[in-house]
């Protein structure tokens, strides 16, 4: 019965708790060969880092991570290299605050996981969630790392960026979008002329105590045609399970999504001409780069939408372990938007489901 797994030829299994000793991952199923370092992870593990910004947590974690195993290199070799045994991957936590938990710990916090996970289990870590927290991600991204690595061995020039389109009610102009952009503030944007009248948006729900939600896009380009199966294996439904998965997201599109609903069937159809490769060119990407559950060889476009964080410091009406109804304020050290580091998140499950669907097409086709 276990529900801390994903992925089948590349699989990865994800532990710890917010407030424990260390959080990790296993990942099994990596080809042996592929140079991996700590180095190679330790990027993007910063980029969802906490204490980066006024606008995230200020939890204070180095989140280090620390290979145990899978790789090998002696003198003889270049670069330390996967083996193709199950590779552990450790991040310890140093700054937690339980303190801080304790005056909710019999309550349940409105719009979070606490009554759920208790009701399901019958004991629960109140310390900063436990296993429910945000901090599981970080394992996530230290996976995705991997399989990046993985699907560049694969797919030379190959990449996977994520970016913030909306937060809140605030939204980017598109004609804008400038992948340069996204490293040059603390959003992830990609419109950078969204960047001040978000930060000036943001400044004040995290003055007010509130917080607010967000929609991520991320797109995989470079990824060729024949990717996913047509029935139980569609590339983008793992993709939309995948990105369920994380905490906070409420909601998944893939290409045009939901608003495909209101185009005509000319409008929404990706129309194709000759390419000069033998292939065929589209002229459009409404499908998000993946038809009938395969990928066309077009970019594949995914957004997910994540709701306002839960633990919030203005008090609002809950009940207690015994059914009481009382109110609930939460101290400690929250995120005013969680989705702005669920950008690098979103990545590292794209290629976790990229690699595996890789792999299995390896498998199957040759």
């Amino acid at each position: 019965m276990s529900h801390n797994t994903f992925g089948h030829l590349f699989r990865v299994t994800t532990f710890g708790e917010s407030h424990g000793p260390a959080i990790g991952c296993v990942v099994d199923g990596c080809p042996p060969g592929i140079a991996l370092s700590e180095a190679d992870i330790q990027g993007d593990l910063d980029k969802r880092r906490p204490g980066t910004s006024k606008f995230v947590t200020q939890r204070q974690e180095p989140d280090a991570v620390k290979i145990l195993s899978g790789v090998f290199q002696d003198e003889r070799m270049p670069a330390q290299v996967t083996t193709g045994t199950p590779i552990a991957l450790l991040i310890e936590n140093i700054d937690q605050r339980s303190k801080d938990y304790g005056e909710i710990r019999d309550k349940f916090r409105p719009g979070h996981a606490d009554y759920t996970y208790l009701a399901k289990y019958g004991v629960r870590d109140y310390r900063g969630g436990g296993r429910q927290s945000a901090r599981e991600t970080a394992s996530r991204v230290a996976a995705g790392a991997v399989a990046k690595k993985v699907l560049a061995s694969l797919y030379p020039g190959m990449s996977i960026r994520g970016a913030m389109v909306q937060m809140g009610t605030k939204t980017i102009d598109r004609a804008s979008w400038d992948w340069a952009e996204v490293a040059n503030n603390p959003f992830f944007c990609p419109d950078a002329s969204a960047v001040a009248p978000w930060t000036e948006y943001l400044e004040g729900v995290r003055k007010a105590g509130s917080s607010v939600g967000a929609v991520i896009e991320v797109v995989a380009e470079g990824f060729p045609a024949g990717l996913g199966a047509p029935i139980y294996a569609k590339l983008d439904g793992d993709l939309a399970a995948a990105m369920m998965s994380i905490n906070a997201v409420k909601g998944v599109e893939i290409g045009d999504g939901f608003a495909a609903a209101a185009l005509t069937g000319e409008e929404n159809a990706d129309e194709m001409r000759a390419g000069n490769d033998g292939k065929p060119r589209f002229l459009a990407n409404h499908a998000g780069g993946i038809l009938g559950g395969i990928s066309t060889g077009q970019p594949i476009v995914c957004r997910f939408a994540v709701k306002p964080t839960s633990s919030i410091l203005n008090p609002r009406l809950t009940v207690d372990v015994n059914n009481v109804e009382t109110d609930i304020v939460t101290k400690g050290r929250h995120d005013p938007c969680v989705g702005i580091r669920a950008v690098p998140v979103g990545e590292a499950m794209m290629a976790c489901v990229l690699a595996d669907h890789a792999l299995r097409h390896r498998a199957q086709n040759g």
